[in-house]
């Protein structure tokens, strides 16, 4: 168990809780984490109500088949980076038929990092169905199951902070 499972777990229920009552759904485009948020949220039961869909892409061919990224993004800008993450959330949200989605690409060790982007570099993305698009990077620190606890929670975090956003622009209406 890690220290930051229960967080996670009380970022999953808390974005439920946002969700369910509006009646939103959610999905996730992961290529580090490897299907962590999907598996974070899929812990708090009655969670199909919010989450049908999430999408695994650890290879730079299934962000472009199931996500539709461009492979000269790929090529151009690395499948960590702002560009990516930004096309892969997108991609995910239209794929999914979702309210809001969320994207994560990094680099979690213990090997594959750069100078430019050493272990711990990881972008995210959040695009909602409105058409806004967040992104920002975070340079985690810790082994690879730490960086992968720490991206699952921020991008919880990050999911719970767009679908307060949705409700609040959805009741201004």
């Amino acid at each position: 168990m890690s220290q930051y499972d229960p967080l996670i777990d009380s970022a999953a229920a808390r974005l439920g809780s946002v969700l369910r009552p509006q009646g939103y759904q959610v999905t996730a485009a992961e290529s580090c984490t490897g299907g962590g948020i999907s598996e974070a949220i899929t812990r708090v039961g009655g969670s199909s109500a919010w989450f049908q869909t999430g999408f695994v892409t650890y290879a730079n061919q299934s962000k472009s088949r199931w996500l539709g990224v461009e492979e000269a993004v790929l090529e151009a800008h690395g499948a960590v980076s702002e560009e990516v993450v930004r096309a892969m959330a997108s991609g995910a949200l239209s794929a999914a038929h979702a309210d809001i989605a969320v994207a994560v690409s990094g680099i979690a060790g213990p090997d594959g990092g750069t100078a430019d982007k050493p272990v711990g570099t990881v972008w995210f993305a959040w695009a909602m169905r409105d058409g806004t698009v967040s992104s920002g990077c975070r340079r985690l620190q810790g082994n690879r199951r730490e960086v992968r606890a720490q991206t699952v929670l921020h991008a919880l975090e990050g999911l719970i902070k767009a679908a307060e956003r949705l409700a609040v622009s959805q009741s201004s209406t």
